[in-house]
Parts: structure tokens; sequence; C-alpha cells
């Protein structure tokens, strides 16, 4: 999940600097958001498998309640928002949808609710 969480960090410094170069003047680089697309579309997808790994390894091999926990219950609202801001984002880049603010804050409250999860997840650490 470390590695989903800086992933995701790193994709919302790029899709921040793709904002600040559309509300500016300066023109938006490609490069930009091929970097910005290949950061966070594994992120997304990271974060979705830990999370689903998450209650499974809870119920089958630590044998607690699988949402039992503040963790748990964080660690699905960070998947609501990354599996959302994932959908939109994928909407954005097939030219469906124009609604970039949105993804941005469901990218970044889905980075929050991330790092809230990890750090409410130490308490479970053996």
């Amino acid at each position: 999940m470390v590695v989903a969480l800086v992933l995701a960090a790193l994709a919302l410094r790029a899709g921040l600097a793709l904002r600040r170069s559309r509300r500016g003047a300066s023109p938006r680089p490609p490069a930009l958001r091929r970097a910005h697309l290949r950061l966070a579309k594994p992120a997304v997808a990271l974060a979705l498998v830990g999370f689903a790994g998450g209650p499974l390894s809870a119920a089958f091999l630590r044998d607690w309640p699988p949402f039992g926990s503040l963790h748990a219950w964080l660690g699905l609202v960070a998947a609501g928002l990354f599996a959302g801001a994932g959908a939109l984002g994928l909407r954005l880049e097939g030219g469906r949808s124009r609604s970039l603010d949105l993804h941005a804050l469901l990218g970044g409250l889905a980075l929050l609710a991330g790092a809230l999860a990890a750090v409410a997840g130490f308490v479970l650490l053996p």
C-alpha cells in the first residue's frame, strides 16, 4: 500500500502541475499528461488490490472481523474515492467528460483518506 500511496502522491503532483499550466498562460507540456497517466493508473490499481486484500487477510489469516477497525472503514472510503477518481479519469482520457475539478477533488481526497488509513493501520501491525 505504501507504493500505491507514493505513486498516488506523485500522480497528484503531476496533476497539480497540469492544473497550474491549464489555468496559467503557459502551454501544457504533453509529457506532463503522460506522466500523470503513467503514475495514476498503477496507483489506483494497487490501491484497489490492496483494499481487496485487507478484509481477506483479516478474515482468513488473522481471524479478525473484516471491518472491525477504523483502518478498514478508512480503507473503504479511500477505495471508493480512488475508484471514483480512476473512473472519472478514464472518462476524461477518452474525451467523455470535462469534470477536471471533480477529478482533482476525488484524487486529492483519495490520497488523504489513504494516508489516514495507513496511519490508522499502525496499531494493527504485529
